[in-house]
């Protein structure tokens, strides 16, 4: 069982990791803009903040993330967490960690979300990926909104079963549009089993998805900036993700 309001004075560390996917990169370059404030956690992207992967990433991107687990092979191997490219290679070993890793149950995001057109933010869970062949990848996404699909309330709030290289899994993902201001608090769902995955919003189901994955999961939370979607006029400008809290059992 997992329950957090962040309301401490730091991240907790027994769960969370401040650095989207550093093995592909280092923590210190992928370490999340963060910070607590008044029981919420804050990610944001600072108009300073570098490039994640700028070597192998494509598109640009910057991102603030945290993350319940994460594992890698020794530097020089391929063997690691959510590999976007053929021939990625470990830049920095890490160690492994296991914060929180639901294979069934309830999980639960309550957030707000500042966008523009070139942000994206989201809540997903994703394979531990430490099996032999690395094929326990697939995601279950439990939010997804892209700035530039938010209008005036509503926005199109992705949902669904990503299968990646699993063959176990369909890709079974979409973005129904939801009369919903994701400006304001709310609370983004899944509960799944074996046979079906029930995602809702504020308690009101959204999509139902069969043969979800079961094996374990991390959860990721994270907010996006995409340098090359850029308007001209909109450098100054810094998503954030504000988590009232993450929850699951």
């Amino acid at each position: 069982m997992l329950r957090d309001d962040f309301d401490g004075a730091e991240l907790d560390r027994s769960v969370w990791l401040p650095h989207y996917l550093p093995a592909w990169s280092s923590r210190a370059a992928t370490r999340a803009s963060h910070r607590l404030d008044g029981g919420r956690l804050v990610l944001d992207v600072p108009v300073d903040h570098p490039l994640w992967c700028p070597d192998d990433h494509t598109p640009p991107l910057r991102v603030s993330g945290i993350q319940s687990g994460s594992w890698s092979g020794p530097v020089g191997s391929t063997r690691g967490q959510q590999r976007f490219a053929e021939g990625l290679r470990v830049k920095e070993e890490q160690e492994r960690f296991e914060g929180w890793l639901p294979s069934s149950g309830h999980v639960e995001i309550r957030c707000a979300m500042d966008l523009s057109p070139r942000s994206m933010a989201a809540m997903w869970m994703s394979g531990f990926e430490d099996d032999e062949e690395q094929q326990r990848c697939g995601e279950l996404c439990v939010v997804e909104v892209f700035g530039n699909a938010v209008a005036d309330g509503s926005a199109e709030v992705g949902v669904g079963i990503k299968a990646f290289r699993d063959p176990a899994l369909t890709e079974d993902f979409a973005a129904p549009r939801l009369p919903l201001d994701v400006s304001e608090p709310h609370t983004y769902a899944v509960d799944w089993d074996a046979e079906l995955a029930v995602f809702t919003v504020d308690g009101v189901e959204v999509r139902r998805c069969p043969r979800p994955p079961t094996y374990p999961l991390q959860l990721m939370v994270a907010v996006f900036d995409f340098p090359e979607w850029s308007s001209g006029d909109d450098a100054h400008l810094v998503p954030r993700l504000v988590v009232d809290h993450v929850a699951g059992w």
